[in-house]
């Protein structure tokens, strides 16, 4: 068993018909669902490099996936699809894809809030460990069209007899203003602190302006 995790890329379009093959399966062993995604839709986000991918090299299958999606004009980020085949789980691979896609939301989309609806106990302890907490779905993307994701989903009208407001999945939210490092903090306060300086700057030359036109009019 020779795995190998890497962003995925154009070459890698071959595999989008079995990687919606396991997220099919993979919903119907939970019994609730991963909304299911057409092999179009998934060839295209590798074809961007907005996903993760893990290939068994010694017999050239993909056995693991997961991919980047979008929402409010790229407030929010979602890690979907995670997805790994039967006979390689319990290793530490899904971890492993997370964590990669995590990073890769972090890098494309800095200011981003990642977010997710699982119902995986296992899922929620990664996310867990990657700064993620529980939310209510009112803290999630207002995105219609994320929300008509979820149609593929056997759980959908628990979603709409809701309104949208809880179903069978747990929402869990990174907020990455919560997360930044002290460093980062201090230049943000020097940056606010620096914009208010100029504000009051601007206000005493105004003042002082209209002070010398009332004495020029004079």
């Amino acid at each position: 068993m020779n795995v190998r995790i890497s962003i995925a890329s154009a070459p890698h379009a071959v595999y989008a018909a079995r990687i919606c093959e396991l997220i099919n399966e993979s919903a119907k062993q939970r019994g609730t669902g991963i909304a299911s995604r057409t092999p179009e839709y998934i060839a295209q986000k590798i074809r961007d490099g907005k996903a993760v991918i893990a290939i068994d090299v010694g017999v050239n299958e993909v056995v693991g996936f997961s991919y980047i999606e979008t929402w409010g004009h790229g407030k929010f980020v979602a890690n979907s699809g995670l997805i790994v085949s039967p006979d390689y789980r319990h290793i530490g691979l899904a971890y492993k894809i997370k964590k990669k896609i995590f990073n890769l939301s972090r890098q494309k989309f800095p200011q981003a809030r990642i977010f997710g609806i699982t119902t995986g106990l296992a899922v929620m302890k990664m996310n867990s460990s990657l700064g993620y907490v529980p939310v209510t779905f009112s803290e999630l993307t207002a995105d219609e069209e994320f929300w008509n994701g979820c149609k593929g989903c056997r759980n959908y009208d628990i979603l709409q007899r809701n309104s949208y407001r809880m179903c069978l999945c747990i929402g869990m939210l990174y907020d990455p203003k919560k997360h930044q490092s002290f460093y980062q903090r201090l230049i943000d306060l020097v940056r606010r602190h620096n914009l208010r300086a100029q504000r009051l700057r601007f206000r005493w030359w105004m003042r002082n302006r209209r002070r010398k036109g009332r004495v020029e009019n004079y």
